[in-house]
């Protein structure tokens, strides 16, 4: 039996926290923030769907504040309806000030949820709208023991900096703020199944290495279809959804996008990801304050990572590209678009899937999602409870990469994970030249680091291993793809 389409999948600490704020006998602020098409607006509908007088305004981008507040009137005459025939407010002062009246007018044992969702966007340079939210909040919102206010947006960076770590009135006024996230693989195959979309969990992974587990991405999934020809409608045609997402996607987001782009689209060639030295010298980019406001709008953003090269002794950083979606588009749409616009073959994607692009891609991708999936890996080889440090390795010789390791999970418990992560479409088979390959890279990570812990060589592979004589010399742990759900 299917579930409601329109049931909340996942998101389990994200209903406790808006349990506690709806049953709280006082006021409380909410900030909510997370990419585009991640469920934040779907989340608060669903959640407080019967459980109050819900008001709603959702900013539109790049309008004028006039527009802005002409929304904002609808929205309240609809709501409120014995004020359908009062005049458009001429700012966000006396639009707020309409809803104080109202809202006293309502049942003090009737929750009053108000929801200013893509807040960036109502608060423009010129709208004064956070300075009116600021005075109400202060002097009357707060007073009301059964308003609960949210705000959401998706620029990241923004409402940490105006929102969550405002330093003006609204300082400290925060009941709590939420980052949601998009779903993990776990999450991915729940939503499929509520949706009857029955697929292997390679074919999850395979959709996840696209979508990265975006609900919006995934709702355009169709049921009795294969993961591969719904990765061709969902890309590959003239409407496909994805086609056309990836600029909207950044200049929604980011003022002057072109710079986080162009971070991006080096990092989308770097599988091992760099360091900041090295993604600024090829990026061609500044060591300016504004360089750094871009990584750190990406980063909050979800669209890129950072993690430790494991083994110095100064651990510096290295950024990887952290968007599936938009590792995908840089690779197979981009190059193709204008092909694509035009309209392929039903087998394109199909006879993509036997190139050397296709394999470098997959591995890339692949790599990626296991390092999103480092607690998953821990769970499932029973180390969830020790504390790790998780990142790369490689060894230098003559300034040439001699060897390198995937990933590599330092334990508090005195062992250390080498893990060789590989996408093949079958049974991964270790050869003894593999074999030799693998103890080699062992002896040489302790000649280089010193380490005095046990190390512990990993197979991540979608179908798992062959336990032949090679893998028994060689291998202590292997994963498959149903470790990281």
């Amino acid at each position: 039996m299917l579930a409601s389409k329109n049931s909340i999948i996942g998101r389990k600490d994200e209903k406790k926290l808006l349990e506690k704020l709806y049953r709280s006998q006082r006021a409380e602020f909410l900030a909510i923030y997370g990419r585009r098409r991640v469920g934040k607006t779907f989340l608060v509908r669903e959640f407080f769907k019967d459980k109050g007088v819900l008001f709603e305004i959702t900013g539109s981008y790049n309008v004028r504040n006039s527009d802005q507040l002409q929304n904002f009137h609808t929205e309240f005459c609809a709501l409120f309806k014995n004020e359908s025939g009062s005049d458009l407010p001429k700012n966000w002062k006396e639009a707020l000030n309409r809803i104080k009246t109202s809202i006293k007018k309502i049942d003090k044992k009737q929750k009053i949820i108000l929801f200013f969702d893509e807040l960036p966007w109502l608060a423009s340079s010129k709208s004064d709208f956070l300075s009116a939210l600021d005075y109400m909040w202060n002097r009357h919102f707060s007073t009301m023991p059964n308003v609960l206010l949210i705000v959401s947006g998706s620029a990241a960076s923004w409402m940490i900096s105006n929102v969550i770590n405002n330093t003006g009135g609204l300082y400290g006024r925060l009941s709590a703020h939420l980052r949601l996230l998009p779903f993990n693989l776990s999450e991915t195959e729940e939503y499929l199944i509520a949706h009857g979309i029955e697929l292997t969990k390679k074919q999850i992974c395979e959709i996840y290495m696209i979508t990265g587990g975006v609900p919006k991405y995934l709702s355009y999934l169709e049921a009795g279809k294969s993961a591969t020809i719904n990765i061709h409608e969902l890309c590959f045609k003239p409407q496909s959804p994805l086609l056309t997402e990836f600029y909207k996607l950044y200049h929604s987001l980011f003022k002057n996008a072109e710079i986080h782009l162009q971070v991006i689209r080096v990092l989308s060639k770097k599988r091992r990801g760099l360091t900041r030295l090295e993604l600024l010298k090829e990026a061609n980019l500044s060591t300016s304050g504004r360089t750094s406001e871009v990584l750190q709008e990406l980063e909050e953003s979800g669209f890129i990572m950072t993690m430790p090269e494991i083994g110095k002794k100064l651990r510096e950083m290295r950024y990887y590209l952290n968007d599936e979606y938009s590792l995908f588009y840089l690779n197979w749409i981009e190059p193709e678009k204008g092909i694509l616009l035009q309209g392929v073959e039903k087998d394109y994607w199909i006879k993509r899937q036997v190139t050397p692009s296709w394999r470098s891609w997959a591995g890339f991708a692949f790599e990626n999602l296991c390092l999103k999936h480092v607690s998953q890996i821990k769970d499932a080889l029973q180390i969830g409870g020790v504390s790790t440090t998780s990142g790369y390795w490689k060894a230098m010789v003559n300034g040439k990469k001699e060897i390198e390791i995937d990933l590599v999970i330092d334990r508090a418990d005195n062992c250390m994970n080498l893990c060789e992560i590989k996408f093949y479409n079958v049974e991964f088979v270790v050869t003894k030249t593999y074999a030799k390959e693998l103890m080699k890279k062992k002896a040489l990570f302790y000649e280089r680091t010193k380490t005095k812990k046990a190390l512990f060589i990993t197979l991540i592979t979608p179908y798992g291993v062959r336990e032949n004589v090679n893998f028994l010399d060689a291998v202590e742990n292997q994963l498959s793809v149903e470790a990281l759900f």
